[in-house]
């Protein structure tokens, strides 16, 4: 029987987690018909600035690069100067340079995201998994060439024991507590930036509540 992933300490934690950004290239996006590709590139750029926001660690990998194109900018812009780790193999985890930039950062609770989901994010899930990392999958920063291949990889991970989660949910759990106003300031921006009718109804709610009361009458 699986083991179930609940209780407290099955929460995000951004002290615990490292983020693996892959493939998010355009040979991949241009085949990318599980979602509307602009927005794998919005909510995988929110990831990236979330990761940076709240001090997560953010490795990020391509595979043959030049031939596939560079990593979206809207995600290499958060990092600047950082390098990118450009592989070979199609399986990141098979990658030593990729693991070994997770392993130096002693964190437990690994976090993924990826085009495609059923082949460059599968792979490396399933073989962490079997490894005893305690993985999640940011399935709206991934991507398949359908909604088909999406899903029945999304099955396929859920049944080798990963977590299933969305950007927005994952920097939500990472802030946790709205006390955490450093964090809580940094997050609204991202939200802001990205999160689309929430963000506009935080602007609005500001607006709001800057408007004075008009006078009444008598």
């Amino acid at each position: 029987m699986m083991k179930l992933r609940n209780g407290l300490a099955s929460l995000l934690r951004p002290e615990d987690s490292v983020l693996v950004l892959i493939d998010h290239q355009p040979y991949q996006l241009a085949n990318v018909n599980s979602h509307e590709p602009q927005m794998v590139i919005n909510n995988t750029a929110a990831l990236a600035k979330a990761a940076k926001a709240f001090g997560v660690p953010t490795i990020l990998t391509s595979v043959i690069a030049e031939r596939g194109g560079l990593l979206f900018p809207q995600i290499t812009e958060v990092f600047p100067g950082q390098e990118v780790i450009d592989r070979t193999f199609i399986n990141t985890w098979q990658d030593k340079k990729v693991v070994d930039a997770v392993k130096a950062t002693s964190r437990k609770q690994l976090i993924i995201a990826g085009l495609w989901t059923e082949i460059c994010v599968a792979m490396p899930t399933i073989q962490a998994l079997g490894e005893g990392w305690d993985v999640t999958v940011v399935t709206d920063a991934s991507g398949a060439v359908s909604v088909e291949a999406h899903e029945v990889a999304i099955q396929r991970m859920i049944t080798a024991g990963a977590n299933m989660m969305t950007w927005l949910a994952v920097a939500a759990e990472w802030q946790r507590d709205w006390a955490r106003a450093d964090q809580a300031v940094k997050l609204t921006e991202v939200i802001l930036q990205h999160a689309g009718g929430s963000g506009i109804a935080f602007l609005w709610e500001q607006q709001l509540l800057n408007t004075p009361v008009p006078k009444r009458a008598g």
